[in-house]
């Protein structure tokens, strides 16, 4: 169950489509550091399932290896005990020759067992060394995923922070839309105008009233001039007027 489970998370992390989660995401930057965070751990994990699968497997061949040699060596013996008994029995030494064959059927069922024992063995060791390629493929999968997560990384994060700035930019610019200070400007220029406009009437204003001071001081002069003449008139002169 152990094997398999680990089997599952490795294949799964493998075929893990990154771009994928990281749209996704709604964090980029933090979802890339977790997802470095899990991949670390799953790798280590898996190496060491996969050493214990491997140690496991080594075990297997070494008995194996073990049973083989020993029905090679029963063998050998068996061989060996045959022979002596004919060599006995031709010697006319039928009891010993018996001996020795009877020793020589004991080193043949030892040699039959050592082979059961090792051809019982050889499905485990197949299967159990095909699961070991496996989960290694997957291991190595695992590991240039993580490698390539690592590498681009600063790139991605970069992405995303860009992406960022161009939303504010647009935000700004869309706010900038919406309240032009230009047209603020417009306005305060138009006030500006108002009150020079004002200056240019008190001005034009106080001109005019200037001029009609000095109209009424020429006005003031000739009834001056009048009244003088009429005095005189009254005073008789009027005859040394009309001689003049």
């Amino acid at each position: 169950m152990t094997k398999q489970s680990i089997f599952g998370r490795i294949a799964q992390l493998a075929k893990a489509n990154i771009h994928a989660l990281l749209d996704a995401a709604e964090d980029p930057e933090k979802m890339l550091d977790q997802m470095v965070r899990d991949y670390t751990a799953s790798i280590q994990e898996a190496e060491a399932a996969i050493a214990q699968t491997i140690g496991n497997l080594r075990l297997l061949e070494q008995d194996h290896a073990e049973d083989v040699a020993a029905a090679q060596d029963w063998g050998r013996k068996a061989i060996a005990a045959s022979t002596k008994a004919d060599e006995l029995r031709a010697a006319g030494n039928t009891a010993d020759a018996d001996k020795f064959d009877n020793l020589a059927k004991v080193a043949l069922g030892k040699q039959l067992q050592a082979e059961s024992e090792a051809k019982a063995v050889e499905p485990t060791i197949a299967s159990q060394t095909e699961i070991v390629d496996r989960l290694k493929g997957g291991l190595e999968a695992m590991k240039g995923k993580l490698t390539e997560l690592r590498s681009q990384r600063d790139q991605l994060i970069a992405r995303a922070k860009i992406a960022d700035a161009q939303s504010q930019v647009i935000d700004a610019v869309k706010s900038i839309d919406i309240m032009d200070p230009t047209s603020e400007l417009g306005r305060f220029e138009e006030k500006i105008r108002r009150e020079e406009a004002k200056v240019l009437g008190q001005q034009e204003l106080a001109a005019s009233t200037l001029d009609a001071q000095f109209e009424s001081l020429e006005d003031l002069g000739t009834q001056t001039e009048i009244e003088a003449r009429l005095a005189a008139l009254k005073s008789g002169g009027a005859q040394q007027a009309i001689g003049q």
